[in-house]
């Protein structure tokens, strides 16, 4: 029996995304507030770029596994399901945090969550997506950066409007992140056989285009240093007394430009290939970096923060979208959990490096971004000719044990 479609998306995938869509609601009320929460806890910038790193570094080392796991039984929900629980569960005890080493721990645990589910969950997108996966991945990014925005916009308005403190702000969110396991009862999933997958085969044998692709992507996870720091130059730049708030409102800007294009940029891809795509998010990363070191009024600000937005739009759903061309279906799971391992921990290494030169100086932090992520560029044109878009990859018995 065939599942029901939405605009041309299956129900399935618009349950993913109502559940992202309040997750992320949850998450983002938290999220632009975690490095000054960091810092009124007596976290340095060094502290903040740890938290930023080990938070994604985490995730991804469990995104590969859970990847393969969710490949080898054959089954995807079972992680979603309790990523998206476990998430919810160390929101309430980052709400408890006394010092910034706890909230080391607790939004690292936190971030587990997203490291157990995210593999699968785009995964079982993939599977109700044999066509136009652009525009799909791009539904989904939108609904969790919709979610994103009305979670900025509400802890701005509980910060500034009602004065509620850090904590009671990360409490409310944990609640919210409660409810978004209700619409997940009713996804099903694709059935799938079991496998007998060698972990060290079935990441060994990807292809090696997407290996290729991944040396890319990992280079420019090396420029993509945690949102935090983002935050916390517009707060330097303002200054005074309302430059939490502006920062805030800033981070709300970056969120309604990246849901404003998720989809559009996600059906360019699927128009005229992911590269060129994926390549103009690399340019605009580094222009906008560069943006941050001329550029010191507010005015500029907004179009720097909208520009950041662009940004993602143009990476975040087509880079995943890309790894799933390049993947053969029997080893999907596992391919994109190795792309978020990789991408997740090179961004733990950016975002150190990243604290490492605020300690020094804030502009030299940006001046990194912009040199990596021309790098990446550079990179991406040696190896383009190299990458495909359509899959014609068998299965190899050696991968499969018998």
């Amino acid at each position: 029996m065939k599942s029901k479609k939405y605009f041309g998306i299956d129900i399935n995938v618009v349950l993913l995304s109502i559940v992202s869509f309040l997750n992320d609601m949850s998450s983002e009320m938290v999220l632009p507030i975690l490095p000054l929460f960091i810092k009124s806890l007596g976290g340095t910038g060094l502290i903040i770029g740890i938290v930023g790193g080990l938070r994604e570094s985490l995730a991804g080392f469990l995104k590969i596994i859970s990847g393969y796991w969710s490949d080898r039984i054959g089954r995807r929900k079972i992680f979603v399901v309790h990523g998206y629980l476990v998430s919810v569960i160390f929101k309430v005890f980052l709400g408890l945090a006394r010092t910034w080493r706890h909230v080391l721990v607790f939004s690292s645990l936190g971030r587990a969550g997203k490291g157990l589910r995210d593999a699968p969950r785009d995964a079982i997108i993939a599977d109700f997506a044999k066509r136009r996966r652009g525009r799909v991945f791009g539904f989904h990014r939108t609904f969790d950066t919709a979610g994103a925005i009305l979670g900025s916009v509400i802890v701005l308005v509980l910060f500034s409007k009602f004065g509620f403190d850090f904590r009671t702000i990360i409490f409310i969110a944990a609640v919210i992140g409660f409810f978004a396991l209700f619409p997940l009862n009713l996804v099903t999933e694709k059935k799938h056989e079991k496998k007998r997958i060698s972990f060290k085969l079935s990441f060994f044998n990807l292809p090696r285009k997407l290996k290729l692709f991944m040396l890319v992507s990992g280079a420019f996870a090396l420029a993509n240093f945690s949102y935090m720091f983002f935050i916390l130059k517009a707060q330097e730049i303002i200054g005074g007394e309302t430059s939490i708030e502006k920062a805030i409102l800033l981070y709300i800007v970056f969120n309604i430009f990246y849901a404003l294009f998720a989809i559009p940029l996600g059906m360019l891809s699927d128009k005229i290939g992911r590269k060129k795509v994926i390549l103009s998010g690399y340019f605009l990363f580094a222009l906008t970096c560069v943006g941050f070191l001329f550029f010191q009024s507010l005015f500029a600000l907004v179009f720097l923060f909208i520009s950041y937005g662009i940004t993602y739009a143009l990476i975040e759903g087509n880079q995943r979208a890309y790894v799933v061309d390049l993947a053969a279906d029997y080893i999907r799971a596992t391919a994109l959990g190795a792309f978020h391992t990789i991408t997740a921990v090179l961004t733990f290494v950016s975002s150190v490096l990243a604290g490492v030169l605020w300690q020094i100086s804030s502009d030299y932090t940006f001046m990194f971004g912009a040199v990596m992520s021309l790098f990446s560029l550079v990179l991406f044109f040696v190896f383009k000719n190299r990458f495909v878009t359509k899959k014609h990859i068998a299965e190899p018995s050696a991968v499969l044990k018998s």
